[in-house]
């Protein structure tokens, strides 16, 4: 198999494990693309992306365009030879960048494409109650999340996985078959499939759209598993959120209880527990963070709950 030379582009956490994959197998990450470092924390500290930490730990060359068609940025992307770009949660590229290696670029995605096409496909995934999701690698091509499919893999997604545990799972598949699709590239084998032929006509596509904070606010009046999968769906990050006792606070887990109603839309014996009633049961919330204070279990929360609260 030929070894190629590849320049690497991504940002958070989720694209070291494919970085770190790419660096460990045959192929020379000749380059990586990644964020300008940005202040950060209470010091306001310059702070490199985990993509460009992992880099300069292993001595890979670094770019970090502000903007992509900067002439100075092609000159230097052209400069390293790359055979292929591989992509992994990065911004939109131009054409000039992405038609830019002869063997063209490749993103992975945490999806089984064509279904959760956008920004938030973990999260949209479980929000939606579904049983199943996985990666696809794919080439880019002008529509986003729309370029001939190489490799899916399915995973699992159980009734209490969150998108936390969801991320750290796809995270580690995706990088092998991240490695896997560079190693079809490599050898000739990489059979591109059109999107169009992965689905039955008639076939219901859901999309993932960027989360805004109105879209995680907690809904009641739905069902407790509805409830259920919208909670665990953006845990840990955005979190759900709703009111109580004039004050927002974020949802991170909860137990549904299907079946059990109460007169009082919320209830609790000051103590243990917090219930919220549904369209068919209630959702006791577990692990909860009020606003301005840190995460917490619920009997922690109501430990330091005015005790004159209604």
């Amino acid at each position: 198999m030929k070894s190629l030379r590849v320049v690497f582009m991504g940002t958070p956490d989720f694209a070291v494990a494919s970085l770190e994959a790419l660096h460990q197998s045959k192929h020379q990450v000749v380059g990586v693309v990644t964020v300008a470092d940005k202040p950060a924390g209470r010091g306001l500290h310059m702070q490199m992306s985990a993509v460009k930490q992992f880099a300069v730990e292993h001595a890979i060359p670094v770019l970090q365009p502000l903007k992509l068609r900067d002439p100075e940025f092609i000159e230097a992307l052209k400069a390293w030879n790359a055979d292929l770009f591989v992509i992994v949660a990065f911004r939109m590229l131009p054409e000039v960048v992405w038609q830019m290696p002869p063997l063209g670029s490749i993103n992975l995605h945490g999806s089984l494409l064509p279904r959760y096409r956008g920004a938030a496909p973990i999260n949209r995934a479980i929000m939606n109650g579904d049983g199943e999701t996985g990666v696809t690698t794919f080439f880019l091509q002008h529509e986003i999340d729309t370029g001939r499919v190489i490799r899916r893999e399915k995973i699992v997604i159980t009734d209490d996985m969150s998108a936390g545990e969801l991320h750290d799972s796809m995270m580690l598949v995706g990088a092998r078959v991240l490695v896997e699709t560079v190693n079809a590239i490599a050898d000739g084998s990489a059979d591109a499939v059109a999107q169009e032929l992965l689905t039955a006509p008639g076939e219901d596509v859901p999309s993932a759209p960027k989360i805004f904070k109105d879209d995680c606010k907690i809904d009641w009046t739905k069902t407790v598993r509805e409830v259920h999968n919208h909670v665990r769906g953006l845990s840990p990050y955005p979190a759900a959120w709703t009111e109580w006792e004039g004050k927002m606070f974020k949802v991170f887990k909860g137990n549904p209880v299907q079946g059990k109603q109460q007169s009082a839309a919320v209830e609790t014996d000051g103590k243990t527990f917090v219930d919220f009633n549904c369209a068919d049961g209630v959702y006791r919330v577990q692990t909860i963070q009020p606003e301005g204070k840190k995460r917490m279990e619920i009997e922690e929360f109501l430990r330091g709950r005015r005790p004159n609260a209604s």
